[in-house]
This record gives C-alpha cells, sequence and structure tokens, in this order.
C-alpha cells in the first residue's frame, strides 16, 4: 500500500513560498532582502521533487493580479485598523498620515508581497502530489519536443 507524506498545509505552504508539488523545496534561492534580483531568483526545479517552477514562457505575468489583490486587501486592513485605534478625519489631516503609513508600509512589504504572489499563482496551477517521491514530475518544456530534437 502506497504511504502517504507527511506534509505542510496549503497556507504554510503557500506563505513558506515552498513548491506546491511536494510542500517541502524551496521556490527561491535567496532569502527575502530588498536587492529585487536576489530576491526573486527562483529555481528551475523543486530541489526536492524536480517540479519546474517555469511552467511556460510568462508564466508569472498572472502575479501582477495576485499582487494588486494582496495590496488591496492589506490597504483595507490597515484603513479599518488605523479608523478603530486612532480615527479618521480630514480636518486634521488623520486620512493623510494613514496615506502615508500605508505608502511606506506597502514599500517595505513589496519584496515579500512579490514573492507570495509567485508561490500563490503556481500553487493555483501545480497539484499537490502526496505521493510525489512514487511519481515522475510532468514534461513541461515548451521549446522543444525530444523527439523532435533529434532532427533538427
Amino acid at each position: 500500500m502506497k504511504e502517504k507524506m507527511k506534509s505542510r498545509s496549503y497556507l504554510a505552504s503557500a506563505f513558506g513560498c515552498r513548491c506546491p508539488r511536494c510542500r517541502e523545496g524551496k521556490l527561491f534561492k535567496n532569502s527575502v532582502s530588498f536587492r529585487f534580483k536576489k530576491t526573486m531568483e527562483m529555481n528551475k526545479d523543486c530541489p526536492v521533487c524536480g517540479q519546474a517552477t517555469e511552467i511556460e514562457v510568462g508564466f508569472y505575468y498572472g502575479t501582477s493580479y495576485v499582487s494588486y489583490a494582496l495590496t488591496v486587501a492589506i490597504s483595507v486592513a490597515t484603513l479599518v485598523a488605523w479608523y478603530v485605534i486612532i480615527g479618521m478625519s480630514t480636518s486634521d489631516n488623520r486620512f493623510f498620515y494613514w496615506l502615508g503609513f500605508n505608502a511606506v508600509f506597502l514599500i517595505l512589504l513589496q519584496p515579500w508581497l512579490m514573492r507570495l504572489s509567485r508561490s500563490l499563482w503556481i500553487s493555483w496551477f501545480v497539484k499537490y502530489d502526496p505521493y510525489w517521491k512514487e511519481h515522475k514530475p510532468e514534461d513541461v518544456s515548451e521549446r522543444m519536443n525530444p523527439d523532435q530534437a533529434n532532427n533538427w
């Protein structure tokens, strides 16, 4: 009988930027920093299960929508928290202080939000496989069919 591997939950793997197939391997080569080039550098394949992280050319363009939704959700949350804790008024500029605070907060969160958006995006397209050790990852190379490679 197949033995099911114990793994992280969906949210833990997505927020931890782990491979959606095995939920163990790290999607990114480096930890979060403000050096965007290093922060966004992804492993070509999952170091644990071999799942490709670049599904197709331009695969991660959709992450802009995810990042936008996360940014709106965070902005609404900070607005509600600001309203409850400090209050809201335009006569004494409290609204404009929130705008400034929110802008700085989102800029500081940007490296993390970009990575989280990619992690969520790939997790919606790559299915979790609890028996990944027994299954080979799907071939996603779209550039060249292995059968045609010898004909060139």
